[in-house]
């Protein structure tokens, strides 16, 4: 198993996609006005193909566009249904143009000694050396976005050495009438765990990054691979998601995804994992900003090489509010019930409670963010699977004309399913980041950024290369440049 292979893949669904696109395209009405092109995405004058925008669909679920906020100026909702895999966003820019992007960027972890797991020694640094490009192809019903970052990481702590770096997001979004069908993928292949990796500098983001590295809404943390256990040690981690929502009116419809997950470790001594998920569930629009829902999701974690698996069941309600360029809330809490493929102790069963929450505010100058999420995960790495308990919150403000500080915290706590003894303790992990970055011209930008992370674990039993990150603080000094062309123009047809 190794990183061609997952790439390999994604990158055959992201082509296959792409020229699947404008077969589903060819009946698009055109459009007779051009929009002129704005300064920030730099694109040149000639040639300019008629603009075509995607617009949200709101007779699927109420685009909470507000007239009065001025922040709403050239944003669309960001069309994510209630009830599915997406984080909600302030909202997505709306395209003047399809274009692709390339450029090429320096990272560099300056790490403090002890970080490789204890083993003493002084600063090193993690230095990645990437490629870097973004595709954004946009047409009256449908949507392509495509991020990647990829190269070389060359660590001086000599236990590491050198490997590869690779991050990669891609979307495809089709609607026509009462239906949105939507595909999506996320990939890393990182040397450390992605907890908190790159301390805000986009190091830890596919693409060029800043206005043109056009992202779409996130997989929510219930559906990517759990690692919140901090610790260093390539691993590869993919999640790739369907998704078809039905409006049977102006105000219901039905969302129903699926999600396949991996997290497969290069090194011994942690546990690889294979999580399926499948959800079904029905929006409302009470009002043009505010959603309910109910939701349904089951799923199967398996782990390689070890006999137990679970099966994961919950029933949520949701809550959702959306005001285009400044809110937007999402709520989901209801019953959880989990089964056993081996008994644990006496027990076969357990059940609980799972939370969801995600909030994000937008302001003049920056966004203030958090998420919280509870419930059955993976196990990280270390645990044949955990109750997860995973606070985030990001704050950004914009300090003067060029200058961009961004403030991000975060911390995992993970406890064994049901405890059977000294070999399943807790696992807690925390990072606290501050990053500064401005650009340089309009090709050039530069960020630099300091992460504290302290981890502790209660796990006495756990033994092994992998257990030897659990009780140990470390400070990273992170640098990243990044550099990209004009934008190219993809020409429509």
């Amino acid at each position: 198993m190794n990183c061609t292979k997952y790439l390999f893949a994604s990158t055959l669904l992201a082509v296959g996609f792409s020229f699947a696109a404008p077969r589903l395209r060819a009946q698009d009405p055109p459009q007779d006005q051009q929009q002129p092109p704005s300064q920030d995405d730099q694109l040149p004058d000639k040639p300019k193909p008629a603009a075509r925008s995607f617009p949200s669909p709101t007779i699927l679920y109420g685009n909470g566009q507000d007239d009065t906020n001025p922040n709403t100026s050239g944003l669309q909702s960001d069309y994510t249904p209630l009830t599915g895999v997406q984080n909600a966003t302030l909202g997505i820019p709306d395209p003047e143009h399809s274009y692709w992007v390339p450029g090429l960027q320096y990272g560099a972890n300056i790490l403090s000694p002890g970080s490789n797991g204890g083993g003493g020694g002084g600063w090193y640094v993690d230095n990645y050396f990437a490629g870097n490009v973004t595709l954004l192809d946009s047409w009256s019903r449908s949507q392509l976005a495509l991020n990647y970052s990829g190269g070389a990481f060359v660590s001086s702590d000599s236990s590491q050495g050198t490997s590869q770096y690779q991050t990669f997001s891609f979307s495809e979004n089709y609607h026509t009438g009462r239906y949105m069908f939507q595909v999506l993928d996320q990939f890393s292949y990182l040397p450390q765990s992605s907890f908190g990796f790159g301390g805000g500098t986009n190091l830890g983001v596919p693409g060029v990054g800043g206005s043109l590295g056009y992202s779409t809404p996130g997989l929510g943390t219930n559906y990517v691979p759990n690692q919140s256990i901090s610790g260093f040690g390539p691993r590869y981690s993919n999640a790739s998601a369907l998704q078809l929502t039905y409006a049977f009116s102006k105000r219901g419809s039905i969302t129903v995804s699926g999600v396949y997950g991996l997290l497969t470790f290069i090194n011994p001594g942690n546990f690889d994992s294979n999580t399926l998920s499948a959800s079904v569930g029905y929006n409302y629009a009470i009002t043009r900003k505010d959603t309910l829902g109910l939701v349904y999701r089951f799923t199967n974690d398996q782990f390689p090489g070890n006999p137990q698996a679970y099966g994961d069941h919950t029933v949520n309600i949701a809550y959702g509010r959306k005001v285009t360029g400044r809110l937007a809330v999402q709520l989901l809490v209801g019953p959880e019930y989990t089964t056993f493929r081996i008994p644990i102790g006496t027990s076969s069963s357990t059940t609980g409670v799972s939370v969801s929450a995600f909030a994000t505010y937008g302001f003049e100058k920056g966004s203030i963010t958090g998420g919280y999420n509870h419930g059955l995960s993976n196990g990280s790495g270390l645990l044949t699977g955990s109750v997860l308990d995973q606070f985030s919150f990001r704050a950004s403000r914009k300090l003067t004309r060029a200058w961009n500080v961004d403030f991000s915290a975060g911390y995992g706590h993970n406890r064994p399913v049901i405890s059977s003894g000294p070999s399943n303790g807790t696992y807690n992990s925390t990072y606290i980041t501050v990053t500064a970055s401005r650009p340089y011209g309009r090709n050039l930008n530069l960020g630099v950024g300091y992460t504290d992370s302290i981890n502790s674990s209660s796990n006495s039993g756990c033994v092994g290369t992998a257990c030897s990150y659990a009780n140990y603080n470390y400070q990273v000094i992170s640098l990243s440049i990044q550099w990209h062309t004009r934008p190219f123009l993809i020409p429509s047809f």
